[in-house]
């Protein structure tokens, strides 16, 4: 989460943190296979409340 935060200037809600995990390992696994894919995940809210877990 800090790195896509970091990247796309949006705190993901800690839940859809584990899409945006999920996503990162694929787009790696993809890299490392020398594939293109597509890759879909869901962020459904703001971490805006969760702040001091991003400390």
């Amino acid at each position: 989460a800090k790195i896509f935060a970091k990247v796309e200037g949006i705190i993901p809600a800690p839940e859809s943190a584990h899409a945006i995990a999920g996503a990162i390992r694929e787009a790696e696994r993809a890299r490392n296979e020398k594939k293109e894919e597509v890759i879909v995940f869901n962020l459904s809210g703001h971490g805006l409340l969760d702040l001091t877990a991003y400390a």
